[in-house]
């Protein structure tokens, strides 16, 4: 028998923990391969993670609801090999020094830490692994605060802590960090009103997605400061031509053509012109991004949004920015996309026209510095100059609404960009193929 090591995959190229939040099989239940063993979350996305091998599952290693990060090991699969990739060696005999050393290292650990170590008087949080390395090293809460965390949100990893013990007789003893979170918490914290509940009302619990949409509203608005510019723009051209060629794309594609990968466009070839909005905060530092990826916000049957993302959007033509408009919307409806599909946005466009507004005011999708709201496309009078002198007509017209972080986007930036978008789409040729 050979006992295999079933570690948490990588799931997308800045997703370095995930959220279990159930397992599929049980101890002592048989597996096959590519069985799903455990299902894990991200920040926005659920998956599964199967068995590379077949074998009885034996151990567990992490509970529900559990923090895991990437490459560590989440549950031991018994198999009836004793080759497979991944099965854990069992100690060579030729070496009782090296075991002896090992087994004397983990007697002085339990003799200098008797108790788990408390973090909670802290306002940072800890991992499991974290924690348990801790309490093996006798590091104490007052310097696990110490230690700098490249995790999400400062968090510490297990290469932060295991990095900090390499160095760590060669540092003088360092004061705790100013807990500049705890102080900003606090100044944050509401006294919220009680709520008074009658016999009609029904409690209703919110979400995993809906807890975390939440979270990341709130960080968002108390991180950015928050500007709005609105801009309204002629799109008679671009109905026009799509009422023209949208039955032909639908029987040559077998796929609708709707308004969004035309606007998505629109917007990658805008960004283009002003790279200055295709731009990340960190610390006092503006990182200017290479790609344009564009988030694409798209309504879940639940009521919940998630953002899928449109890599490389401003090499498309609209023939592909169409194809993945449609083919990311219809896995995000279905609850089918790769978490590294949600990963990497540089800017984001919400269309709140879809459910009938005419503009709006989103929240920006951090770490982004701008959010682009599309309002609905409706029939209005307007005033049309000609040499001959004004008439009122009947267009198609819509207000888009551009919310950008004040700290590193001026007025002049964040109305420019619009102005420049509602150039391009005015622009439109009503007598090009597609």
């Amino acid at each position: 028998m050979a006992r295999y090591e079933l570690k948490l995959p990588k799931m997308g190229e800045s997703v370095a923990e995930a959220t279990i939040t159930s397992w599929v099989k049980e101890i002592g239940e048989t597996i096959d391969i590519d069985d799903t063993v455990v299902e894990v979350a991200t920040d926005k996305v659920d998956s599964e993670v199967p068995s590379e091998v077949e074998g009885k599952l034996v151990e567990v290693l992490f509970e529900k609801d559990a923090v895991v990060q990437v490459g560590e090991t989440i549950a031991i699969i018994e198999t009836e090999g004793g080759d497979d990739a991944g099965a854990i060696s069992e100690p060579k005999q030729e070496e009782p020094k090296e075991v002896a050393e090992i087994e004397k290292t983990v007697a002085v650990a339990k003799e200098t830490v008797s108790t788990p170590v408390d973090t909670s008087s802290s306002d940072r949080f800890y991992s499991p692994l974290v924690k348990s390395i801790a309490q093996t090293e006798g590091i104490q809460v007052t310097e696990l605060d110490t230690i700098q965390g490249t995790g999400k949100d400062g968090r510490v990893t297990k290469s932060d802590i295991l990095s900090y013990l390499e160095n760590r007789g060669n540092q003088p003893k360092a004061a705790p960090a100013p807990v500049v979170a705890k102080v900003e918490a606090s100044k944050a914290k509401v006294q919220s009103t009680p709520v008074t509940m009658s016999g009609e009302d029904q409690i209703i619990e919110m979400s995993r997605m809906g807890k975390l949409i939440a979270k990341h509203m709130v960080d968002s608005v108390q991180t950015s400061a928050h500007v709005q510019s609105f801009i309204e723009i002629d799109v008679t051209n671009i109905v026009k031509w799509r009422n023209k060629v949208k039955d032909a794309y639908l029987k040559r594609e077998g796929e609708k053509l709707t308004f969004t990968p035309i606007f998505m466009q629109a917007v990658a070839q805008t960004i283009k012109k002003h790279p200055m909005i295709n731009i990340a905060v960190d610390g006092d530092k503006i990182i200017k991004r290479g790609n344009v990826n564009l988030g694409m916000a798209a309504a879940l049957p639940d009521g919940n949004l998630i953002v899928p993302v449109i890599k490389n959007a401003d090499q498309l033509n609209l023939m592909g920015m169409t194809k993945q408009v449609n083919d990311l919307a219809n896995r995000a409806r279905a609850n089918k996309l790769k978490p590294d599909e949600i990963q990497g946005g540089t800017y984001t466009v919400t269309n709140v026209g879809g459910f009938g507004s005419i503009m709006g005011t989103p929240i920006i999708n951090q770490p982004q510095v701008a959010i682009l709201a599309l309002g609905a496309i409706r029939k209005m009078p307007s005033v049309i100059e000609t040499p001959e002198g004004d008439f009122i007509a009947i267009r198609q017209k819509m207000f888009v609404s551009h919310s950008y972080d004040h700290r590193v986007v001026n007025g002049a930036l964040g109305g420019m960009f619009i102005k420049t978008l509602k150039e391009i789409l005015e622009s439109w040729d009503v007598n090009q193929d597609f």
